[in-house]
């Protein structure tokens, strides 16, 4: 199988669930990954080792692997009390990230690592940061700018956000496979941490609003506290379309969260998990994702 050429963009769960559903009817798979995270395991190794923070990006590579492989679940498994007697550094890690973490250590290459973590799970496809370097995540909210990918999950009402630095080099791999594809799908996922964190690098947007391809909007399936309590599918789309991003098509669940003033260019399809189970349902969402395609 190779089918048609898909880039899906974001970060976290939510890009994840994306990726399972494309890998249902082609093999051309780019993720493009945001780089902002800044909590948890993942910032603990961006700020001791100066790499790119590498949760999101271990979550696309799992996604990407075989369901069934040992490797890729070994990969999720997260330290906790089992290692308490090594002392406090390696409870709260996920294996993956500590794998890329040494990858891109001794290689000294993002790319380098992501690929040789890929050629060892067996992905289909290819997961790339969004940008080459890490980034901090700046937004404009009622209460002034709040920076930090953590800080900003807790905020209401924000405007707008960007990165710091303002114009970090994006990954030339990101920005080639935006360029070539034939479907760029954005979202699922947290709206400004994940989503709007990795489209805010100035050249993978540009790369968005230049491609030939459909840019498709996977909305959400629930709002978030905080981030963007109160928000129907319409103002999801605003607040992409605030940032120069355009949409396309949007393919949402109105019967998991409202429409809004949103008119045309809307499918509106069933895609949470018919066992009521937390996130988009992979077979629905592939099959409306490549009723889109061409």
């Amino acid at each position: 199988m190779t089918g048609p050429a898909v880039v899906a963009v974001g970060g976290g769960h939510g890009q994840a669930a994306s990726l399972r559903a494309v890998r249902r009817f082609t093999a051309d798979i780019t993720a493009v990954v945001s780089v902002a995270d800044d909590g948890g395991s993942s910032g603990r190794l961006r700020q001791q080792l100066g790499i790119v923070p590498p949760g999101d990006l271990r979550k696309c590579l799992v996604a990407l692997a075989d369901p069934g492989s040992p490797l890729a679940r070994a990969f999720d498994h997260r330290f906790e009390g089992e290692l308490d007697a090594l002392g406090d550094e390696l409870p709260g890690h996920a294996l993956g990230n500590l794998v890329i973490a040494g990858l891109v250590t001794t290689t000294g290459d993002v790319q380098l690592a992501l690929d040789e973590a890929a050629r060892l799970l067996g992905c289909v496809g290819r997961v790339v940061p969004a940008a080459a370097e890490p980034v901090v995540l700046k937004a404009e909210a009622d209460g002034g700018e709040i920076e930090g990918q953590t800080a900003v999950a807790g905020t209401a009402h924000i405007r707008r956000v960007s990165l710091v630095p303002a114009d970090p080099p994006a990954s030339p791999e990101a920005v080639a496979a935006v360029a070539a594809a034939e479907m760029v799908v954005i979202g699922p996922g947290s709206l400004f941490t994940s989503v709007l964190a990795a489209v805010a690098v100035p050249e993978l947007g540009e790369a968005i609003r230049r491609t030939s391809a459909r840019r498709v909007y996977v909305a959400n399936l629930h709002t978030q506290p905080a981030e963007t309590e109160g928000f129907d599918v319409a103002a999801h789309v605003e607040a992409l379309e605030r940032h120069d991003i355009p949409i396309d098509v949007v393919l949402a669940d109105t019967a998991a969260i409202a429409r809004g003033d949103l008119t045309g260019r809307v499918v509106e399809v069933a895609l949470a998990r018919p066992d009521g189970g937390p996130g988009h349902d992979p077979v629905r969402l592939a099959a409306a994702l490549a009723g889109l395609v061409g």
